[in-house]
Protein backbone atom coordinates (compact mmCIF):
# COMPACT_ATOMS: atom_id res chain seq x y z
CA UNK A 1 0.00 0.00 0.00
CA UNK A 2 1.11 3.28 -1.43
CA UNK A 3 2.05 6.36 1.31
CA UNK A 4 -0.71 8.87 2.11
CA UNK A 5 -0.21 12.31 0.31
CA UNK A 6 -1.09 14.63 3.35
CA UNK A 7 -4.07 17.15 2.68
CA UNK A 8 -2.14 20.41 2.89
CA UNK A 9 0.22 19.01 0.21
CA UNK A 10 -2.18 17.95 -1.99
CA UNK A 11 -3.71 21.55 -1.72
CA UNK A 12 -0.42 22.51 -2.86
CA UNK A 13 -0.05 20.79 -5.58
CA UNK A 14 -3.74 21.64 -6.76
CA UNK A 15 -3.21 25.46 -6.33
CA UNK A 16 0.51 25.51 -8.52
CA UNK A 17 -2.04 23.09 -11.16
CA UNK A 18 -4.71 25.96 -11.27
CA UNK A 19 -1.90 28.70 -11.65
CA UNK A 20 -0.67 27.04 -14.29
CA UNK A 21 -3.67 26.66 -15.86
CA UNK A 22 -4.89 30.67 -15.90
CA UNK A 23 -1.41 31.82 -17.13
CA UNK A 24 -2.02 31.23 -20.72
CA UNK A 25 -5.34 32.38 -20.10
CA UNK A 26 -3.96 36.38 -19.36
CA UNK A 27 -1.35 36.68 -21.89
CA UNK A 28 -3.73 36.11 -24.39
CA UNK A 29 -6.26 38.54 -23.05
CA UNK A 30 -4.18 41.24 -23.61
CA UNK A 31 -1.19 42.78 -25.89
CA UNK A 32 2.25 42.26 -25.57
CA UNK A 33 2.86 46.22 -25.40
CA UNK A 34 0.60 45.90 -22.07
CA UNK A 35 3.09 43.48 -20.80
CA UNK A 36 6.15 45.99 -21.03
CA UNK A 37 6.83 49.01 -18.80
CA UNK A 38 5.14 52.04 -21.12
CA UNK A 39 7.75 54.74 -19.99
CA UNK A 40 7.33 58.32 -22.15
CA UNK A 41 10.50 59.87 -22.52
CA UNK A 42 10.18 63.39 -23.31
CA UNK A 43 12.16 65.44 -25.66
CA UNK A 44 12.95 69.03 -26.40
CA UNK A 45 13.50 70.04 -30.28
CA UNK A 46 14.14 73.88 -30.74
CA UNK A 47 14.71 75.24 -34.48
CA UNK A 48 16.24 77.90 -36.50
CA UNK A 49 13.15 79.28 -37.82
CA UNK A 50 9.60 80.92 -37.02
CA UNK A 51 7.07 78.21 -35.62
CA UNK A 52 5.58 76.34 -38.76
CA UNK A 53 6.75 78.25 -41.56
CA UNK A 54 6.38 76.67 -44.87
CA UNK A 55 9.31 74.21 -45.48
CA UNK A 56 11.81 74.92 -42.95
CA UNK A 57 9.24 74.74 -39.81
CA UNK A 58 7.45 72.83 -40.49
CA UNK A 59 10.19 69.85 -41.13
CA UNK A 60 10.38 69.75 -37.49
CA UNK A 61 7.08 69.18 -36.44
CA UNK A 62 6.03 66.46 -39.19
CA UNK A 63 9.27 64.86 -37.85
CA UNK A 64 7.84 65.02 -33.75
CA UNK A 65 4.67 63.40 -35.15
CA UNK A 66 5.91 60.34 -36.99
CA UNK A 67 8.10 59.40 -33.96
CA UNK A 68 5.14 59.63 -31.69
CA UNK A 69 3.00 57.57 -33.67
CA UNK A 70 6.24 54.85 -35.09
CA UNK A 71 7.01 54.81 -31.15
CA UNK A 72 3.33 55.04 -29.84
CA UNK A 73 3.95 57.54 -28.05
CA UNK A 74 6.68 56.18 -26.20
CA UNK A 75 9.48 59.05 -27.52
CA UNK A 76 7.13 62.25 -27.09
CA UNK A 77 9.06 65.68 -28.96
CA UNK A 78 7.81 69.23 -28.18
CA UNK A 79 9.10 71.95 -31.30
CA UNK A 80 9.66 75.08 -30.37
CA UNK A 81 10.38 77.60 -32.90
CA UNK A 82 13.31 80.41 -32.88
CA UNK A 83 13.33 82.51 -29.89
CA UNK A 84 10.84 80.17 -27.72
CA UNK A 85 13.55 78.25 -25.68
CA UNK A 86 16.63 80.47 -27.24
CA UNK A 87 17.98 82.13 -30.04
CA UNK A 88 17.79 80.86 -33.33
CA UNK A 89 21.40 80.79 -34.02
CA UNK A 90 22.01 78.94 -29.91
CA UNK A 91 20.25 76.08 -30.72
CA UNK A 92 23.68 74.43 -31.84
CA UNK A 93 24.99 75.31 -27.84
CA UNK A 94 22.12 74.13 -26.72
CA UNK A 95 22.14 70.55 -28.08
CA UNK A 96 26.01 70.63 -27.09
CA UNK A 97 25.64 71.09 -23.27
CA UNK A 98 22.55 69.36 -23.05
CA UNK A 99 19.76 72.23 -22.50
CA UNK A 100 17.56 70.74 -25.58
CA UNK A 101 18.06 66.91 -26.58
CA UNK A 102 17.56 68.07 -30.44
CA UNK A 103 17.71 71.18 -32.60
CA UNK A 104 17.00 71.52 -36.23
CA UNK A 105 18.73 74.29 -38.19
CA UNK A 106 21.48 74.52 -40.85
CA UNK A 107 25.18 73.61 -40.49
CA UNK A 108 26.98 76.73 -42.36
CA UNK A 109 25.63 78.84 -39.29
CA UNK A 110 28.34 76.67 -36.97
CA UNK A 111 31.57 78.09 -39.53
CA UNK A 112 32.78 79.42 -36.29
CA UNK A 113 33.12 76.71 -34.14
CA UNK A 114 34.08 74.08 -36.74
CA UNK A 115 34.41 75.29 -40.40
CA UNK A 116 34.15 71.90 -41.74
CA UNK A 117 31.03 72.34 -40.79
CA UNK A 118 30.13 74.55 -43.66
CA UNK A 119 30.20 71.44 -46.15
CA UNK A 120 27.53 69.85 -44.97
CA UNK A 121 24.61 72.32 -45.77
CA UNK A 122 25.91 74.06 -49.32
CA UNK A 123 28.65 74.75 -50.74
CA UNK A 124 28.72 77.90 -53.60
CA UNK A 125 28.45 75.91 -57.34
CA UNK A 126 28.50 72.62 -55.08
CA UNK A 127 26.31 69.66 -55.40
CA UNK A 128 22.38 69.65 -55.70
CA UNK A 129 20.32 67.83 -53.52
CA UNK A 130 19.87 64.72 -54.95
CA UNK A 131 24.21 64.57 -55.33
CA UNK A 132 24.07 66.30 -51.49
CA UNK A 133 22.44 63.20 -50.57
CA UNK A 134 24.02 60.59 -52.54
CA UNK A 135 27.96 61.96 -51.03
CA UNK A 136 26.33 62.14 -47.75
CA UNK A 137 24.86 58.26 -47.13
CA UNK A 138 26.57 56.60 -50.52
CA UNK A 139 29.97 58.27 -50.45
CA UNK A 140 31.00 59.26 -47.10
CA UNK A 141 30.09 62.47 -46.08
CA UNK A 142 27.72 61.19 -42.98
CA UNK A 143 30.93 59.78 -41.67
CA UNK A 144 32.78 62.78 -42.08
CA UNK A 145 30.22 64.94 -40.39
CA UNK A 146 29.80 62.55 -37.84
CA UNK A 147 33.74 63.40 -36.86
CA UNK A 148 33.46 67.34 -37.93
CA UNK A 149 30.42 67.12 -34.54
CA UNK A 150 32.13 64.63 -32.75
CA UNK A 151 34.11 66.71 -30.33
CA UNK A 152 30.82 68.91 -29.33
CA UNK A 153 29.18 65.74 -28.24
CA UNK A 154 26.09 66.14 -31.15
CA UNK A 155 25.03 63.77 -33.45
CA UNK A 156 23.84 65.07 -37.07
CA UNK A 157 21.34 63.51 -39.20
CA UNK A 158 20.60 65.05 -42.69
CA UNK A 159 17.03 66.63 -41.94
CA UNK A 160 15.75 68.28 -45.36
CA UNK A 161 16.97 69.82 -48.24
CA UNK A 162 15.02 73.23 -50.23
CA UNK A 163 16.38 72.47 -53.30
CA UNK A 164 18.47 75.13 -55.68
CA UNK A 165 17.71 78.22 -54.28
CA UNK A 166 17.39 82.01 -56.25
CA UNK A 167 20.29 84.14 -55.73
CA UNK A 168 18.54 86.43 -53.76
CA UNK A 169 16.64 90.04 -53.72
CA UNK A 170 18.82 92.95 -54.17
CA UNK A 171 18.29 97.10 -54.42
CA UNK A 172 20.52 97.31 -56.69
CA UNK A 173 21.63 96.13 -60.30
CA UNK A 174 24.62 93.50 -60.42
CA UNK A 175 26.38 93.67 -64.25
CA UNK A 176 30.05 93.26 -63.24
CA UNK A 177 31.61 91.77 -60.47
CA UNK A 178 32.56 95.00 -59.31
CA UNK A 179 29.14 95.90 -58.10
CA UNK A 180 29.27 93.90 -55.09
CA UNK A 181 31.81 96.00 -53.68
CA UNK A 182 30.38 97.64 -50.52
CA UNK A 183 27.32 95.92 -51.03
CA UNK A 184 26.06 94.59 -47.74
CA UNK A 185 24.49 91.57 -47.98
CA UNK A 186 22.81 88.43 -45.83
CA UNK A 187 24.78 85.80 -46.87
CA UNK A 188 26.27 83.44 -44.43
CA UNK A 189 28.75 80.84 -44.82
CA UNK A 190 31.01 80.18 -47.42
CA UNK A 191 29.29 82.15 -50.07
CA UNK A 192 29.51 85.14 -47.94
CA UNK A 193 33.50 84.32 -47.49
CA UNK A 194 33.09 84.42 -51.58
CA UNK A 195 30.92 87.93 -51.57
CA UNK A 196 33.78 89.25 -49.21
CA UNK A 197 36.57 88.00 -51.68
CA UNK A 198 34.69 90.48 -54.11
CA UNK A 199 34.46 93.65 -51.80
CA UNK A 200 30.65 92.55 -50.39
CA UNK A 201 30.21 93.05 -46.80
CA UNK A 202 28.61 89.11 -45.55
CA UNK A 203 25.98 89.67 -43.13
CA UNK A 204 25.35 85.87 -41.41
CA UNK A 205 23.33 87.42 -38.25
CA UNK A 206 20.20 87.72 -39.02
CA UNK A 207 16.99 85.61 -38.94
CA UNK A 208 14.41 85.26 -41.86
CA UNK A 209 12.09 87.23 -40.33
CA UNK A 210 14.40 89.96 -39.37
CA UNK A 211 15.23 90.30 -43.43
CA UNK A 212 12.40 92.65 -44.34
CA UNK A 213 12.86 95.49 -41.80
CA UNK A 214 16.48 94.98 -42.71
CA UNK A 215 16.12 95.33 -46.34
CA UNK A 216 13.29 98.01 -45.78
CA UNK A 217 15.71 100.32 -43.28
CA UNK A 218 18.64 99.93 -45.26
CA UNK A 219 20.69 97.85 -43.08
CA UNK A 220 21.68 95.65 -45.84
CA UNK A 221 21.37 96.31 -49.64
CA UNK A 222 20.35 92.67 -50.72
CA UNK A 223 19.23 89.23 -49.15
CA UNK A 224 18.79 85.68 -50.09
CA UNK A 225 16.61 83.69 -47.92
CA UNK A 226 15.45 80.71 -49.44
CA UNK A 227 13.67 80.78 -52.12
CA UNK A 228 9.91 81.50 -53.56
CA UNK A 229 8.53 79.33 -51.28
CA UNK A 230 9.49 81.64 -48.52
CA UNK A 231 10.39 84.80 -49.63
CA UNK A 232 6.71 85.35 -50.76
CA UNK A 233 5.39 84.97 -47.18
CA UNK A 234 8.25 87.12 -45.71
CA UNK A 235 7.35 89.74 -48.29
CA UNK A 236 10.49 90.44 -49.38
CA UNK A 237 9.35 91.22 -52.26
CA UNK A 238 8.10 94.30 -51.16
CA UNK A 239 11.57 95.73 -49.83
CA UNK A 240 13.58 94.92 -53.00
CA UNK A 241 13.35 95.37 -56.39
CA UNK A 242 15.07 92.45 -58.37
CA UNK A 243 14.89 88.88 -57.65
CA UNK A 244 18.01 87.75 -58.96
CA UNK A 245 19.30 83.82 -60.05
CA UNK A 246 20.94 81.39 -60.12
CA UNK A 247 21.62 80.70 -56.45
CA UNK A 248 25.33 80.38 -56.93
CA UNK A 249 25.37 79.99 -53.36
CA UNK A 250 22.87 77.19 -52.24
CA UNK A 251 22.54 75.11 -55.60
CA UNK A 252 21.32 72.21 -52.60
CA UNK A 253 20.99 73.44 -49.09
CA UNK A 254 20.70 70.21 -46.71
CA UNK A 255 19.14 71.06 -42.98
CA UNK A 256 19.64 68.98 -39.78
CA UNK A 257 19.07 67.30 -36.93
CA UNK A 258 21.26 68.02 -34.23
CA UNK A 259 21.19 65.51 -31.43
CA UNK A 260 22.58 65.13 -28.00
CA UNK A 261 24.84 62.14 -27.99
CA UNK A 262 24.52 61.12 -24.51
CA UNK A 263 20.71 61.59 -25.00
CA UNK A 264 20.32 59.52 -28.05
CA UNK A 265 22.63 57.02 -26.81
CA UNK A 266 20.01 56.52 -23.48
CA UNK A 267 17.28 55.14 -25.71
CA UNK A 268 16.37 52.26 -26.42
CA UNK A 269 17.93 50.60 -29.49
CA UNK A 270 14.40 50.91 -31.39
CA UNK A 271 13.92 54.40 -30.20
CA UNK A 272 17.13 55.20 -32.14
CA UNK A 273 16.53 53.58 -35.35
CA UNK A 274 12.96 55.14 -35.31
CA UNK A 275 14.40 58.62 -34.86
CA UNK A 276 17.07 57.37 -38.04
CA UNK A 277 13.96 56.08 -39.88
CA UNK A 278 12.14 59.48 -39.19
CA UNK A 279 14.95 61.90 -39.86
CA UNK A 280 15.30 60.01 -43.60
CA UNK A 281 12.01 60.37 -43.88
CA UNK A 282 11.60 64.26 -43.11
CA UNK A 283 14.58 64.85 -45.67
CA UNK A 284 12.81 63.67 -48.53
CA UNK A 285 9.56 64.94 -47.55
CA UNK A 286 10.80 68.98 -47.55
CA UNK A 287 12.49 68.18 -50.72
CA UNK A 288 9.16 67.74 -51.92
CA UNK A 289 7.41 69.80 -50.43
CA UNK A 290 10.29 72.91 -51.14
CA UNK A 291 9.81 71.85 -55.09
CA UNK A 292 6.18 71.69 -55.67
CA UNK A 293 6.38 75.03 -52.93
CA UNK A 294 8.63 76.94 -54.66
CA UNK A 295 6.80 76.59 -58.50
CA UNK A 296 3.44 77.46 -56.86
CA UNK A 297 5.18 80.70 -55.02
CA UNK A 298 6.70 81.74 -58.16
CA UNK A 299 3.94 82.40 -59.81
CA UNK A 300 2.64 84.23 -57.94
CA UNK A 301 5.71 86.26 -57.64
CA UNK A 302 5.16 86.38 -61.30
CA UNK A 303 1.58 86.94 -61.86
CA UNK A 304 0.00 88.98 -58.98
CA UNK A 305 3.61 91.10 -57.95
CA UNK A 306 5.11 91.71 -61.08
CA UNK A 307 8.37 90.60 -59.84
CA UNK A 308 11.68 91.87 -61.86
CA UNK A 309 13.73 88.42 -61.91
CA UNK A 310 17.31 89.00 -63.18
CA UNK A 311 19.78 86.47 -64.03
CA UNK A 312 23.50 87.34 -63.28
CA UNK A 313 25.47 87.76 -66.12
CA UNK A 314 28.15 85.63 -66.91
CA UNK A 315 30.90 87.57 -66.15
CA UNK A 316 29.80 87.61 -62.46
CA UNK A 317 29.14 84.25 -62.04
CA UNK A 318 33.11 83.40 -63.31
CA UNK A 319 34.43 85.45 -61.17
CA UNK A 320 32.06 84.15 -57.78
CA UNK A 321 33.28 81.07 -58.97
CA UNK A 322 37.16 81.95 -58.83
CA UNK A 323 36.52 83.23 -55.65
CA UNK A 324 34.87 80.56 -54.37
CA UNK A 325 37.89 78.45 -55.18
CA UNK A 326 40.40 80.58 -53.42
CA UNK A 327 38.30 80.69 -50.42
CA UNK A 328 38.07 76.81 -50.49
CA UNK A 329 41.97 76.53 -50.61
CA UNK A 330 42.39 79.47 -48.08
CA UNK A 331 40.53 77.66 -45.75
CA UNK A 332 41.89 73.80 -46.46
CA UNK A 333 45.72 75.45 -45.81
CA UNK A 334 44.34 76.59 -42.55
CA UNK A 335 42.61 73.53 -41.13
CA UNK A 336 43.77 69.95 -41.53
CA UNK A 337 39.59 69.05 -41.40
CA UNK A 338 38.57 71.02 -43.56
CA UNK A 339 41.04 70.17 -45.95
CA UNK A 340 39.82 66.35 -45.38
CA UNK A 341 36.36 66.99 -45.89
CA UNK A 342 37.10 69.08 -49.00
CA UNK A 343 39.07 66.34 -50.67
CA UNK A 344 36.37 64.08 -49.96
CA UNK A 345 33.74 66.51 -51.44
CA UNK A 346 35.49 68.03 -54.69
CA UNK A 347 36.19 64.48 -55.67
CA UNK A 348 32.66 63.24 -55.50
CA UNK A 349 31.62 66.87 -57.00
CA UNK A 350 34.12 66.53 -60.01
CA UNK A 351 32.32 63.26 -60.38
CA UNK A 352 28.85 63.52 -60.38
CA UNK A 353 29.23 66.76 -62.32
CA UNK A 354 30.29 64.64 -65.29
CA UNK A 355 28.29 62.05 -64.87
CA UNK A 356 25.40 64.36 -64.82
CA UNK A 357 26.20 66.33 -67.86
CA UNK A 358 25.51 63.00 -69.64
CA UNK A 359 22.16 62.54 -68.24
CA UNK A 360 19.88 65.46 -66.36
CA UNK A 361 22.32 68.65 -67.68
CA UNK A 362 22.15 67.24 -71.30
CA UNK A 363 18.19 66.77 -71.34
CA UNK A 364 17.74 70.21 -69.76
CA UNK A 365 20.38 71.84 -72.26
CA UNK A 366 18.02 70.48 -75.22
CA UNK A 367 15.09 71.91 -73.87
CA UNK A 368 16.52 75.15 -73.70
CA UNK A 369 18.31 74.24 -76.89
CA UNK A 370 14.15 73.96 -78.07
CA UNK A 371 12.92 76.48 -76.67
CA UNK A 372 15.59 79.06 -78.28
CA UNK A 373 16.08 77.18 -81.23
CA UNK A 374 19.41 79.18 -83.38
Amino acid sequence: MGKVVPICWLMVLILLFGCQQEAPAKVNSVSQTDLLPHQVIKWRLATSWPKNLPGLGMAPERFAQLVKQMSNGRLVITVYGAGELMPALSVFDGVSNGTIEMAHSASYYWKGKAPAAQFFSSIPFGLTAQQMNAWLHYGGGMALWEEVYQPFGVLPLAGGNTGMQMGGWFNKVIATPEDFKGLKMRLPGIGGEVLKKLGGVPVDALAGRELYSALQTGAIDAAEWVGPYNDLPLGLYQVAKYYYYPGWHEPGSTMEFLINKQAFSALPEDLQMMVKVAASAINQDMLDDYTQGHIAAMDVLFNEHNVQVKAFPYSVMRALKNARDDVLNHEAAKDPLFNKVLESYIANEKSVKRYFSYTEDALSQFEIDEQHPQ
